[in-house]
């Protein structure tokens, strides 16, 4: 691939990550079942300033989730990974895309306040907490496994109906949908057993190492049977799983990472876009051409790509809307392998350009992009700095 061109000069004033880690991802009610939001989040929170100079302070955190207790979540783990009770802290809701839409805060605050944040997203789908809709009239409490994406008369698919609709529209068939997703389950399973992602996992509760992973084959796969409509593609096999996982990264303005010559990704650009709520998961195409415009860069510039898989037909459809060859995605497995722990996912993609352009040495540049329930999308465009 050729050299990338110079970004535009105001990018050499942009914050930079200099650290980023995650937990192992668990799959919901499994390994990390007894572990709540904020005590998935506080050991990567610790974790992270544990890697950094000692006289740096962290000035604040902010946390992406969706499904947690309420209140905010970013304080509690704060709290709990043991900073300072000075350190303010905030929870970032934009569902899936929370994660990555924590980033896109922090390097926000860094351009109009010098500093060090701590920024990611976190899920604990097995302590959620159950949620009711409160008495109406001679109705008692309504059990409700997730809010309104959409207003009702806009249209509020369930996800996987959704991308079950969009494969369609788009051409994807069922054995594309199948070969994806046992790629991505190879390439994490072999990612994860030959070390690939040691560095950027932080254990807890005694685990250490992603569960979601298996040896899955295209013949398996193709067994299963459609999970949302009868005469659908996308089965339980394509899809995601539900899963628990933090992650965060540490972010700094471009001064401070000049003067204490930190490693890092520079963040280039950040996007969010606007869809039809009824085709969420095409949301991330307008925000990754938004990015990337705003970067000045191609796709062809672009040496790491992380979307986030959320089911094999979706990301099959954004990458043929973006022409985008789909063998360059998460090249270490995506969350079709490794699992989607919603409201950190984004961040996991952060962590994941991190390990890939960073920490390897490689250099480059990387664009991570996650779609959203609602219709929304979020991406954002970094440069290695090394």
């Amino acid at each position: 691939m050729t050299a990338p061109p110079p970004a535009p000069a105001a990018a050499n004033d942009a914050p930079v990550i200099v650290a980023a880690l995650r937990t192992p991802i668990g799959s919901s009610g499994h390994a990390l079942a007894t572990v709540d939001a904020a005590g998935l989040a506080a050991p990567v929170l610790d974790a992270l300033v544990r890697e950094l100079p000692r006289h740096l302070t962290v000035d604040e955190v902010v946390l992406g989730n969706c499904m947690g207790p309420g209140g905010d979540v970013a304080r509690v783990a704060t709290l709990a990974a043991g900073l300072p009770q000075s350190t303010p802290a905030l929870t970032v809701d934009r569902q899936c895309g929370s994660g990555l839409a924590a980033l896109d805060v922090a390097a926000a605050l860094l351009v109009r306040r010098p500093g060090l944040v701590l920024a990611g997203g976190v899920e604990s789908a097995s302590t959620a907490p159950w949620r009711f809709w409160p008495p109406s009239g001679d109705k008692g409490l309504v059990h409700y496994e997730r809010a309104p994406f959409a207003p009702a008369d806009v249209g509020d698919p369930e996800m996987g109906l959704a991308a079950d609709l969009l494969a369609e529209e788009h051409g994807i068939s069922r054995a594309r949908q199948d070969a994806y997703a046992a790629r991505s389950h190879a390439r994490a399973l072999r990612a994860r057993d030959v070390g690939l992602f040691d560095a950027e996992v932080v254990p807890v509760a005694g685990v250490t190492r992603d569960e979601r992973p298996r040896a899955v084959t295209v013949e398996r796969l193709a067994r299963l049977r459609p999970a949302f409509r009868e005469s659908g593609t996308v089965t339980a096999g394509n899809s995601c799983g539900i899963n628990d996982g933090a992650a965060a990264v540490a972010m700094v303005d471009a001064a401070t990472q000049r003067r204490l010559h930190l490693p890092g990704l520079r963040v280039l650009a950040t996007a969010t876009s606007g869809v039809d709520p009824n085709r969420p998961g095409i949301g991330l195409v307008p925000a990754a051409n938004a990015a990337l415009a705003q970067a000045g860069l191609a796709l062809g510039d672009i040496d790491v790509v992380e979307l986030n898989e959320a089911f094999a037909g979706q990301v099959l459809a954004c990458c043929d809307a973006l022409g985008l060859d789909e063998h360059r995605v998460c090249a270490d497995g995506g969350a079709l392998g490794l699992g989607h722990p919603w409201g950190a996912s984004g961040a996991v993609l952060a962590v994941r350009l991190f390990s890939r352009l960073v920490r390897s040495g490689r250099g480059g540049t990387g664009l991570a992009a996650i779609a959203v329930g609602g219709g929304q999308g979020v991406a954002m465009v970094v440069q290695a700095c090394l």
